[in-house]
């Protein structure tokens, strides 16, 4: 399991331009079946992404067909965690 960081390192202004691509970007996430959960930071300083992958290179790769990632707009951050517990809705993500 990963939890993706995005933080942004420009205005928001210059991050909006690029958001419908962003929005695609992480549909394609969900559709193979990578991505688990995501939103945005309060306050809106950037984004988490809740993400499963066989590993770490896996996950970078994939991140690098975000636009906000290949536009130089945010900065990535890339945990990796083992969840050992998780409520009754989430218990897929022990397996």
């Amino acid at each position: 399991m990963f939890l993706i960081e995005l933080t942004y390192k420009v205005p928001f202004s210059e991050i909006e331009p690029f958001m419908p691509e962003h929005l695609a970007f992480v549909e394609r996430g969900y559709a193979s079946g990578h991505f688990l959960a995501s939103g945005r930071k309060v306050p809106r300083t950037g984004g988490l992404i809740f993400c499963q992958a066989d590993n770490r290179e896996a996950v970078e790769k994939l991140m690098q067909e975000d636009p906000f990632v290949y536009q130089d707009l945010v900065e990535l951050r890339v945990v990796e965690f083992v969840a050992s517990r998780a409520v009754e809705g989430m218990k897929g993500l022990l397996e």
